[in-house]
């Protein structure tokens, strides 16, 4: 298998920066997600993360810095997360990164189990064949990390 190239795609107003960097293992999705079309968004990122898991970095970052999105969008983030499940190798390890206004992080840390705020999450993460690490990040209006909290290892 030829190595991949990275995968770049630009923000609108309804869809979201894509970075996918494959010498680096980062995966970012930044901005908004109100495709009318997800498919046509997110099936070449799909694409490109099956390619990805035959040959992953030893660490994967996946950084999903979306403010927004419709239910298209989060079932298509859905397929990318369990696709990067299927990194064959337990030594390797998946960090996922999500980044929250910090009131909406407060009210998580002030909830009686935070990790039952990120249960669709772990339940896609649960049966993950690398090490996945869940990291949590809290943002101000500028969208500069203010805190943040390892919520499962």
């Amino acid at each position: 298998m030829e190595k991949l190239t990275d995968l770049i795609i630009e923000r609108t107003p309804k869809t979201p920066r894509i970075e996918l960097r494959y010498s680096s293992g980062e995966l970012s999705l930044t901005g908004r997600s109100l495709p009318e079309n997800a498919t046509r968004i997110y099936e070449p990122v799909l694409k490109w993360i099956g390619d990805y898991v035959i040959q992953p970095q030893p660490v994967t970052n996946l950084r999903l810095n979306v403010e927004y999105f419709n239910t298209s969008s989060s079932l298509w983030i859905s397929k990318i997360m369990k696709t990067l499940t299927r990194i064959n190798n337990p030594d390797y390890r998946l960090m996922v990164h999500i980044y929250i206004p910090l009131e909406e992080y407060d009210d998580m840390k002030m909830s009686d189990d935070l990790r039952d705020s990120f249960t669709p999450i772990t339940d896609i993460l649960q049966d993950s064949i690398p090490e996945v690490s869940l990291k949590l990040y809290a943002t101000d209006d500028r969208s500069a990390v203010i805190r943040d909290a390892l919520v499962l290892f």
